[in-house]
């Protein structure tokens, strides 16, 4: 018998950011969750309606409350991403991936046996590779 409380559940660590417009980083964090059941080593972070300034400020609270150093972003030049890029300078342990997909978040969280920034250049790949056009030209293509 245990003599932990159901409570003391282990709980996974966080290991990333997810940022982006509108709910995109809850939505990504939610399907990683229902597909996994490991979406809680993500981070969402929502930035409506806050100027640069407070999107910057809002990501560097939340990797300083959590200790991460991977973000992942939904456009590469949107304004969760520039925010990233500005708290990463100066940064040499920390990580950004920009465009992030499903694809790269679910190899994200089960590379758990990695240090988070090589899980996420690893899931960077994974992701881009994910992408596959169907249609028109009569065949399946890699983007």
């Amino acid at each position: 018998m245990s003599d932990r409380a159901p409570d003391d559940e282990i709980r996974p660590v966080p290991r990333a950011i997810v940022a982006g417009h509108g709910d995109f980083a809850s939505g990504l964090v939610s399907a990683v969750d229902v597909i996994t059941g490991r979406g809680a080593q993500l981070i969402p972070v929502a930035v409506p309606g806050l100027c640069a300034e407070d999107i910057e400020k809002l990501i560097r609270e939340r990797m300083q409350e959590s200790g991460v150093k991977v973000i992942f972003t939904d456009l590469q030049a949107g304004s969760c991403t520039m925010a990233a890029r500005r708290i990463l300078r100066g940064a040499d342990d920390a990580v950004l991936i920009a465009g992030v997909n499903l694809p790269t978040l679910l190899d994200f969280v089960f590379a758990d046996q990695m240090p988070a920034v090589d899980a996420a250049r690893h899931s960077a790949e994974r992701g881009r590779v994910a992408i596959t056009v169907v249609g028109a030209a009569g065949a399946v293509k890699q983007a």
